[in-house]
């Protein structure tokens, strides 16, 4: 079965961020110096890492700084991304690169006995423009379903909806290949690169380095796009994102969630792991969660969206429990 093909990688963080955090808490409320704070042992370094969960004093977890690259992911995913704003991000541009739109030209010519140049040069390219758009044209209405699948895959995220099903399979990705058949075809007639591209879809992979800081990763961004109810693709990638967190920093991590593990968290008398939430060990308190969910059936929800740290398409492609009566809750 074709694969999402997202990838996220923490590529920097600030190495001593749980013993920053905690001694940040602990300044608030003591009169001891710098060196003293800082001279904390692991076990004082969980006790105010708890203490800022417990008490909602999350600003000391400003002091940690995390950069990631996601890779793979569609402009679907990107726009949704950027809406956090407490953050920084560098996008790959298509006003300036083809991502890979080109590598399939080059790979539908071979597979229909059609040699293109693997790059367009100087005087020659619009030729090589208008081989690309031959070449993907022609791929689309002869190929079979699975050669059609992979190249549209190889550019463009696929939702696991449509993965899974052969005939919505069989028209999206020759539709894909049709329209960036269009997209070369418009280079070829001269349009600039930047107007061109106006016809891909948003669903063409992209690449984001992104930093944000320990409190908007775990009061926001994990929040609100661990769950369930978020759309699947941002999802998955706030799952990859807890876990390369968890890797490196998982006194920090592990009390990250959805939203309802946040809100049940501030309500325990002890913050209690992501994973004791999903193993069942800790149970809600809570009467129901942000998005309206019921404290009966808040676990089920829970166990759907970790789904998403797997990534496979099968178990994406359906509806979460309870999902149907609380969709359009803004989380596009």
């Amino acid at each position: 079965m074709t694969s999402l093909g997202i990838t996220v990688k923490l590529v920097e963080y600030t190495k001593d961020a749980p013993k920053i955090i905690a001694a940040a808490s602990k300044m608030s409320v003591s009169r001891k110096t710098s060196t003293d704070l800082l001279n904390i042992s692991n076990e004082e370094v969980d006790l105010w890492i708890k203490e800022t969960l417990k008490r909602g004093h999350l600003s000391p977890w400003e002091h940690s700084s995390y950069t990631f690259i996601v890779e793979g992911c569609s402009r679907v995913c990107s726009h949704q991304l950027v809406r956090h704003r407490i953050a920084s991000y560098t996008q790959q541009s298509m006003r300036y690169t083809e991502a890979s739109l080109r590598d399939i030209a080059v790979k539908a010519g071979r597979l229909i006995g059609l040699e293109c140049p693997t790059k367009p040069k100087g005087g020659l390219a619009r030729e090589a423009y208008q081989c690309y758009a031959k070449s993907l044209e022609t791929a689309a209405n002869s190929l079979s379903l699975d050669k059609v699948a992979e190249l549209a895959n190889q550019a463009y995220v696929i939702p696991p909806s449509i993965l899974v099903n052969s005939s919505k399979l069989d028209m999206f990705a020759r539709s894909l290949l049709y329209v960036t058949s269009r997209y070369y075809q418009a280079l070829y007639l001269g349009t600039l690169k930047e107007d061109a591209r106006f016809i891909i879809p948003m669903a063409v992979r992209t690449k984001v380095t992104f930093t944000m800081n320990g409190r908007e990763l775990i009061q926001s961004f994990l929040p609100l796009r661990m769950c369930s109810h978020a759309q699947w693709e941002i999802r998955h990638v706030a799952w990859l994102t807890w876990q390369e967190l968890i890797k490196v920093h998982p006194q920090l991590f592990k009390y990250a969630g959805p939203s309802c593990v946040l809100l049940n968290n501030s309500q325990l008398e002890e913050p209690m792991p992501l994973e004791s939430y999903l193993n069942g060990t800790v149970s809600f308190i809570i009467p129901r969660c942000p998005e309206l969910i019921s404290r009966d059936k808040i676990p089920s929800c829970l166990l759907f969206a970790s789904r998403s740290l797997r990534g496979s398409p099968l178990e994406m492609s359906s509806a979460s429990p309870g999902e149907d009566e609380t969709r359009g809750t803004g989380q596009a």
